[in-house]
């Protein structure tokens, strides 16, 4: 969710849906200082809704008439770690979605991945930054080809999969960490990610690589702000 100011009590914010996707809605009266506290609070980024809106396709901006949490975060908000996960991932959706394109499959997976990223420990979610662009990506038709093996040890950042040659492009990725993105690309649940053991140094080299990777495959990606700070929070 992303929000912009507009008039004097109302905003309008962009929301991924389940139904129609991105799109973007005029909440209007949030701001006024009577009900500040309750509503606007909650609308702020990765916040998970539950909405009533009056949708008409050939409108650019829809109009939310209720809207209440659909889940309750517990720590998500509080914690600096977590809520930079959740900052980044969904400044990373914004960019990279089309506008107004049903994505139940992604929808689905990223609202378990922010109820499950707000009841981990914090010391076991510093791979999932890396497991949702791997996921986001792998959904929205950005796939890593071919695996890891002695014959194909080399991400090609051009070719987007493993190839037998070492790229020719300065960017690349070394084998090590080759080997180990192959290790994130055949993991099925969050669940499993905090049996993958990977140094902060590796960590940075990988989420940097997938970023390259997007930029050079989607015109879409730009510049995400939050990608910065999360850096720093997880990789010092």
């Amino acid at each position: 969710m992303r929000s912009i100011k507009y008039g004097d009590t109302s905003l309008i914010c962009t929301i991924f849906t389940a139904v129609y996707g991105i799109q973007a809605y005029m909440i209007r009266g949030v701001r006024t200082a009577k009900v500040r506290s309750n509503r606007a609070m909650l609308l702020q980024p990765a916040t998970l809704l539950d909405i009533v809106a009056d949708h008409r396709p050939q409108r650019s901006l829809q109009n939310i008439r209720e809207f209440q949490p659909a889940y309750i975060y517990h720590s998500l908000q509080e914690e600096i770690v977590k809520n930079s996960v959740a900052l980044f991932t969904a400044e990373l959706l914004l960019r990279l979605l089309p506008e107004a394109a049903p994505m139940p499959e992604l929808f689905d997976f990223t609202y378990n991945y922010y109820v499950q990223l707000d009841g981990m420990p914090v010391r076991e979610v510093a791979n999932f930054p890396l497991y949702f662009i791997v996921q986001c990506s792998r959904m929205l038709g950005y796939d890593i080809k071919g695996s890891y093996s002695a014959d194909t040890p080399h991400l090609n950042l051009q070719e987007g999969g493993y190839t037998r040659e070492q790229p020719s492009s300065q960017h690349f990725a070394s084998e090590e960490d080759a080997k180990m993105l192959a290790r994130l690309l055949r993991v099925e649940s969050l669940g499993e990610l905090k049996d993958i053991e990977m140094n902060a140094a590796m960590r940075y080299r990988l989420l940097d690589w997938y970023m390259e990777y997007l930029n050079s495959h989607t015109q879409h990606l730009g510049n995400i702000r939050s990608l910065a700070v999360l850096r720093e929070i997880l990789h010092q």
